[in-house]
């Protein structure tokens, strides 16, 4: 399998409201485990998701606590990005933002894309 077929690009669009964000998150950290080189971009009110103390009481059993999943996945070092604009709309900063969420565009996960990433949405 070449590099480029072992990335995955998530995109997620839904935020604390939504069950859709603890399957993402649990599928992208299961793709870490599997060996894939994820990062997930987080756009509209998914960008709640890494508001500080955001997801501290949201849990979609059987799955684990959102919070540690969003946790899991940066502490794993992968790349986790914040819609610029999205984050601008809702008035939020970088100091608002758990510690390994970069504020970016779409381009860096277009790149990822145009070299052949796989994409899941959520």
């Amino acid at each position: 399998m070449s590099e480029e077929n072992r990335k995955l690009v998530v995109l997620i669009t839904q935020g604390i409201e939504s069950e859709t964000s603890s399957v993402a998150f649990t599928i992208a950290n299961g793709g870490i485990s599997s060996g894939l080189d994820v990062s997930i971009f987080l756009t509209a009110s998914a960008v709640d998701l890494v508001r500080k103390r955001a997801t501290d009481t949201t849990q979609l059993h059987p799955l684990e606590p959102l919070s540690d999943l969003v946790q899991d996945f940066i502490e794993r070092g992968a790349n986790l990005w914040a819609c610029t604009p999205c984050v601008k709309s809702r008035g939020y900063e970088q100091d608002d933002l758990l510690d390994g969420v970069v504020i970016s565009g779409a381009s860096v996960m277009h790149k990822l894309i145009q070299d052949g990433a796989s994409t899941l949405s959520f």
